[in-house]
């Protein structure tokens, strides 16, 4: 490492003392999801969107609520519905009669953390409206289109068990989710901790630690953090093996009928970013592309009929590739 890279990781490791002062805050109130936590915290951080599929009650909408008041942010949860409205979503406009004109009413898109409860339950205009505003950060009301707050993160989720009256997202919209997580039920001893914690009756509050400046502070460090030319190629390389894993070694060809997106490569390096900002040092490790990898590509890769019949999934497939190519 030159001097340049050990100043600038110092540097890191002292703005990034936060995280844990933020970790140690969540700790009060959510149970174990260390996982989701630490997701949410790399998707505020890379100013990127999160999909996550897993079952009611383990603690999301706490999650990103609690998190929300630690950095004094403004969280609206919308429950989608099938009868839901594009206008539902980003409002709509108001006729005045004084003075006859008409004036906007905006919508609950106007926060900071969106909790998209159950996404795939609203139809195709709604999911159009919210995509609008995850990709350009703005909502149009009428003919005029109005910037939303930064930070601005939705949070999506999709019940994976009950499918009937559903809408599937289009592959076009997935792509735009930065992360797609699982979340899977606490292990006995956290659900023990949970049943003391959330039954007493007693409010448990939390300190704002942080506020939206500080976020966008950090967002702008994470961009400095250093990611050698070899790390470049090796997430490269992972996204291409999805497109073209013959050339890298691996007989799954006929498992995959459509690869990564370019938007997987950026993403891939942006979140490895964010990662390291959280272990509080100024450069990217392979293990950091590592760790974020499978929640960047999982929802990327089409998988073919053969895959679907041989029961292999996608997550499968990208470990055999995590396995195959080359770490630098």
């Amino acid at each position: 490492m030159n001097v340049d890279i050990k100043q600038l990781n110092e540097r890191i490791h002292q703005e990034s003392a936060f995280v844990e002062k933020i970790l140690t805050e969540l700790g009060k109130v959510i149970v174990g999801q260390n996982y989701l936590v630490e997701r949410l915290l790399i998707g505020l951080l890379s100013n990127g969107h999160i999909l996550i599929e897993g079952v009611p009650g383990l603690a999301k909408t706490l999650s990103v609520k609690t998190l929300s008041d630690i950095m004094n942010l403004k969280f609206q949860r919308l429950q989608f519905t099938p009868d839901l409205l594009p206008a539902d979503l980003i409002g709509t406009m108001i006729y005045n009669q004084k003075d006859g004109s008409f004036q906007p009413k905006k919508g609950p898109l106007f926060s900071n953390l969106v909790l998209a409860d159950e996404i795939n339950r609203a139809p195709a205009k709604v999911q159009s409206a919210l995509l609008e505003a995850m990709q350009e950060h703005q909502v149009t009301i009428g003919d005029t289109s109005y910037p939303l707050d930064e930070p601005f993160l939705v949070m999506a989720t999709q019940n994976p068990i009950e499918q009937e009256g559903t809408y599937p997202l289009p592959e076009a919209q997935v792509d735009r989710f930065m992360l797609k997580l699982k979340i899977n039920y606490p292990n006995k001893k956290e659900e023990r901790a949970i049943l003391d914690r959330m039954t007493t009756g007693i409010a448990i509050t939390v300190e704002r630690l942080i506020n939206k400046d500080d976020i966008i502070k950090a967002r702008t460090l994470v961009n400095e953090i250093y990611i050698d030319d070899k790390i470049k190629d090796y997430i490269v390389d992972l996204v291409f093996a999805t497109r073209n894993p013959d050339k890298y070694g691996l007989k799954i060809e006929d498992l995959i009928q459509y690869g990564a997106s370019p938007r997987a490569t950026i993403y891939l390096t942006i979140a490895a970013k964010a990662h390291a900002f959280l272990k509080r040092r100024g450069y990217v490790t392979p293990e950091d592309v590592k760790t974020i990898g499978m929640d960047i590509l999982r929802h990327r890769l089409i998988l073919t009929y053969e895959a679907e019949a041989e029961d292999m999934t996608s997550e499968e497939i990208i470990q055999q590739i995590f396995d195959k190519v080359e770490v630098p």
